[in-house]
C-alpha cells in the first residue's frame, strides 16, 4: 500500500468514526483506536496519540456553539477539570509503562461501558434543592430552553469529582474523551440536566485531551502522518453529523452502534488476551 493510498484510506475511515461519533454522542475516539489498531495495524500507543489530536479539535469545534448558547456550565466544567487534568496526566505516564496488550483489554471493557451507559435511561429531571456544597462552589446554574430559562441544582460534588479523576486517567491511558464516565458523573450521580451534562462533557473532553496528548508528543508517539488524516476526517465526519442530527433517528442508530462496540470490544479484548498486538 502506497503512503497516498493510506492517507486517503485513513481520512475516509477517520470520517466515518467522527460522523458516527457525533450522531451516537460517544465521540470518534472509541472508533478510530480500534480502526487504527484492527484495520490498520498501527502500534496502539501511536493510535491513541492521533485519537487524542482528534478529540481536542473536534471538542474545540462543537464546545463554542454551546458555550455561546449558554447550555454548558463553565464554573462546573473548570471546576471538575481540576479532576480530570490531573487524571490524564496520571493515566498517560501509566500508559506509557503498560503492555499494549493490557491496554486493548481495559479499551475493550471501556467500550463496554460506553454501550451500557448509552442505552440507559437518561436524567431529564430538574433538581430544585442543591447540596450546601454546590452552593458554596457556586456551581447551580440555569441552562436556555424554547420556555425561558431552567434553573436547576446539583449535589454529591465529592462523589462526582472522584469519578471525574477516574475519568482522567482512562482518558489518558486509553486516549478516548472518557465521555460516558464525565456524563455517568455529572447526570446520575450529581443530578445535573442531561442536556447540560453532554455539553460540559463536550466543552472538557478537550481540555483533558490536552493534559494527555502533552506527555504523548513527550514520549514521541506523536506521527504526523498518522494524526493529520486521523484530525481532517474526524473533523470532517463530525461537522457532516451535526448536520444530519436533527434529520434522522438518532436513537436507532444508537442501538445499532451499541451492538456494534460491543463487536468490536469483544475483538480488541481476544487480541489483548491472545497477545495479538
Amino acid at each position: 500500500m502506497t503512503i497516498l493510498t493510506f492517507t486517503l484510506l485513513l481520512i475516509a475511515g477517520a470520517y466515518l468514526a467522527g460522523l458516527v461519533g457525533s450522531l451516537t454522542g460517544l465521540g470518534g475516539g472509541v472508533v478510530i483506536i480500534p480502526l487504527l489498531t484492527l484495520v490498520f495495524h498501527v502500534d496502539i500507543r501511536y493510535a491513541i496519540g492521533a485519537a487524542l489530536l482528534a478529540s481536542i479539535a473536534n471538542s474545540s469545534g462543537a464546545a463554542s456553539a454551546y458555550v455561546k448558547e449558554g447550555i454548558t456550565n463553565i464554573r462546573l466544567g473548570m471546576f471538575l477539570e481540576i479532576a480530570t487534568t490531573v487524571g490524564a496526566v496520571v493515566g498517560a505516564i501509566v500508559a506509557v509503562y503498560t503492555p499494549v496488550n493490557t491496554i486493548a483489554i481495559l479499551f475493550g471493557i471501556i467500550l463496554l461501558f460506553s454501550a451500557v451507559m448509552t442505552i440507559r435511561k437518561k436524567n431529564h429531571e430538574v433538581l430544585l434543592q442543591g447540596s450546601p456544597a454546590a452552593a458554596k462552589l457556586k456551581l447551580n446554574n440555569s441552562y436556555p430552553t424554547a420556555k425561558g430559562p431552567v434553573n436547576y441544582q446539583l449535589k454529591n460534588v465529592g462523589a462526582g469529582f472522584g469519578i471525574m479523576t477516574v475519568a482522567g486517567v482512562f482518558s489518558g491511558l486509553l486516549g478516548i474523551g472518557s465521555g460516558a464516565l464525565k456524563v455517568l458523573a455529572m447526570d446520575s450521580t450529581m443530578r445535573i440536566p442531561f442536556k447540560v451534562s453532554t455539553t460540559t462533557s463536550n466543552f472538557m473532553i478537550g481540555v483533558t485531551a490536552t493534559a494527555s496528548a502533552i506527555v504523548y508528543l513527550q514520549r514521541g508517539y506523536m506521527d504526523a502522518g498518522i494524526a493529520f488524516p486521523v484530525v481532517l476526517g474526524v473533523l470532517g465526519g463530525a461537522f457532516t453529523g451535526s448536520k444530519l442530527l436533527s434529520k434522522i433517528d438518532a436513537k436507532v442508530l444508537k442501538y445499532i452502534f451499541c451492538v456494534a462496540i460491543v463487536f468490536v470490544a469483544a475483538e480488541m479484548m481476544f487480541n489483548g488476551f491472545n497477545h495479538k498486538f
